[in-house]
């Protein structure tokens, strides 16, 4: 707890003065509960960062996709749109 008082930069005295203020808005047999409380909150937010990982960890190692269809599809276009091209082309001079 110290430690953590070191880390938000306030001292021994701050910390005792806010552990009085909660004493005395919430009273001493209320303490415990939100311990409590607090304790299962912060459990199931690493729990859930721990899933969070491990979906984001798996889901890289996963193999990756097969783009050879889409290349040649993209080829096939890229065929099709030259042949218009010199279609249009063709057709256009002979216009002049």
């Amino acid at each position: 707890m110290i430690q953590l008082a070191a880390f938000l930069f306030i001292g021994t005295t701050e910390v005792m003065f806010i552990l009085v203020i909660v004493v005395l808005v919430f009273g001493a047999d209320k303490i415990p509960e939100i311990a409590k409380g607090l304790g299962k909150g912060m459990r199931s937010l690493k729990d859930a960062s721990k899933d969070i990982k491990s979906e984001i960890k798996k889901s890289s190692e996963q193999p990756p996709i097969d783009t050879s269809a889409a290349e040649e599809i993209s080829r096939e276009i890229n065929s099709v749109k030259d042949d218009i091209e010199d279609l249009s082309g063709s057709v256009s001079r002979g216009r002049k």
